[in-house]
């Protein structure tokens, strides 16, 4: 994880630590009380996972999905001379859906992204066009004329890294992966592996009850490194354990032995059940590639759920380096390599594990990059291009409005700033809808989407 990745996740920890207060220290109380009468628990007797592949510092979206046809590309390559791809580098990436977009329109996937081609060929793959974080319908009038709300400080960071994975800006106490954990995690076998993470802790994962469990992409992470021996004494480990896990009559102390125990309970399970699925059977993965590494560890993990119990189960992955104000050209390109080739990979794997239409992964970063360059780079945007595979989806199709292309159009609110025609919650409404959450549940995962049409919720990708 870069710094800039721990450091957002550091902060937003402590400022949702903080804003929890001491109602955090009567957790499961607390939490559970908070859940009791929002959401209504949810029993499943097949097996789904969805994969957040979140990419950090707020993905370039024109050049990673590429206007193509010569009349739009002319207005792409205007609006970035400087930082435009060759067209001709882009005809071995063009997609073909299966429905032609209106007005000849045409788009090509970055060069270095060429290993999804087949899956969209295939209709394992979709795109979703203009996506991005809103609170209700917006249009540019009604934008610039302040009369909606709008995602509070729009074009940062972390709040928008927030508002995407939880519909609140940094500090929010849950994300709606965690909220969906919540309606499920009673019917798993263990609760504890409902919401997991391979690169530490995100908001997106954290429900009101459900508690998000890290692994590394190793394995899982161990409690005092699961020693056997303290000073070479087994005597002393065995002491300090119980110590850690024996409740005391105290709150405090108590809560603390619950979570030592959960922990240490946990490790043991996971890591004997990653046993009878060690990483070098996992072959299709590649390597120095850290994206691939986690999402490997996220296979592993789904090749055992039998064993574990679970019936749905919620992952975070992520990568950072997005943040290209200079440099895009030589940095955009291998980045978007990599991610392409572990979802490739990873794709490729479920397959190998029979449970393909069962695992539905997608895209997200903090927010769409400016169409018009700045100098080698580009800036902080809004809407954005994004990505949904797995065996479920309806692929080999664009789903949204592809956007006016150029600086100050119906579409943009300046220098190619996409105004979101998809929000977010529609996004995840689709992808909840898919994994078992009910329309009334919706409301509570997503406390957003009544405010839009209920016949728009389902965006139709899967």
């Amino acid at each position: 994880m870069s710094c800039f990745e721990h450091d957002q996740s550091r902060r937003a920890f402590l400022k949702r630590a903080g804003a929890l207060g001491l109602a955090g220290v009567g957790a499961p109380f607390a939490t559970t009380l908070g859940a009791i009468g929002e959401a209504a628990a949810a029993t499943a007797t097949d097996y789904k996972a969805m994969v957040c592949v979140f990419l950090y510092g707020g993905m370039d979206y024109a050049n990673t999905l590429t206007p193509y046809d010569q009349a739009s590309y002319n207005l792409y390559q205007a609006a970035r001379s400087n930082i435009a791809l060759n067209r001709d580098s882009l005809a071995a990436t063009l997609l073909n859906p299966a429905a032609a977009l209106d007005g000849g329109r045409q788009y090509a996937l970055a060069p270095t992204m060429a290993s999804l081609l087949p899956l969209f060929n295939q209709g394992k793959m979709a795109v979703a066009l203009n996506l991005g974080t809103l609170v209700q319908p917006t249009t540019k009038t009604k934008y610039q004329q302040q009369s909606v709300k709008l995602p509070p400080k729009l074009f940062s960071h972390n709040d928008q890294q927030s508002y995407f994975q939880a519909s609140k800006p940094e500090g929010a106490p849950s994300g709606w992966g965690g909220r969906i954990g919540d309606i499920f995690q009673n019917g798993n076998g263990s609760a504890t592996l409902t919401c997991i993470s391979t690169s530490g802790n995100a908001v997106y994962l954290t429900g009101r009850d459900a508690v998000q469990y890290s692994v590394g992409t190793g394995g899982p992470v161990a409690l005092i490194n699961n020693s056997r021996t303290l000073y070479g004494s087994t005597t002393a480990a065995t002491t300090l354990r119980t110590l850690m896990t024996g409740n005391t009559g105290g709150l405090l102390a108590d809560e603390y032995a619950r979570v030592s125990k959960r922990s240490l309970d946990t490790y043991a399970q996971v890591a004997g059940a990653l046993n009878a699925a060690p990483a070098a059977n996992f072959t299709l993965f590649p390597g120095s590639n850290y994206l691939a590494d986690q999402l490997k560890m996220v296979a592993r993990l789904i090749s055992v759920s039998s064993e574990l119990g679970a019936k749905r189960q919620v992952f975070f992955v992520s990568i950072g380096g997005f943040d290209l104000h200079d440099n895009l050209v030589a940095q955009h390109g291998p980045l978007m390599g990599k991610v392409a080739d572990a979802l490739r990979a990873f794709y490729d794997t479920t397959v190998q594990l029979g449970v393909a239409d069962r695992v539905t992964s997608f895209t997200a970063s903090d927010f769409g990059r400016t169409l018009q360059s700045n100098d080698d780079g580009s800036d902080h945007g809004w809407g954005s291009m994004h990505f949904v595979l797995g065996g479920a989806v309806k692929g080999q199709r664009f789903y949204g409005s592809p956007p006016a292309i150029g600086n100050n159009t119906a579409d943009d609110v300046g220098q190619g700033r996409l105004l979101p025609t998809m929000s977010v919650d529609q996004y995840a409404a689709t992808l909840a809808r898919w994994f078992g959450v009910s329309d009334t549940d919706l409301r509570t995962v997503l406390p957003n989407i009544g405010n839009y049409n209920a016949s728009s919720w389902n965006v139709g990708f899967v």
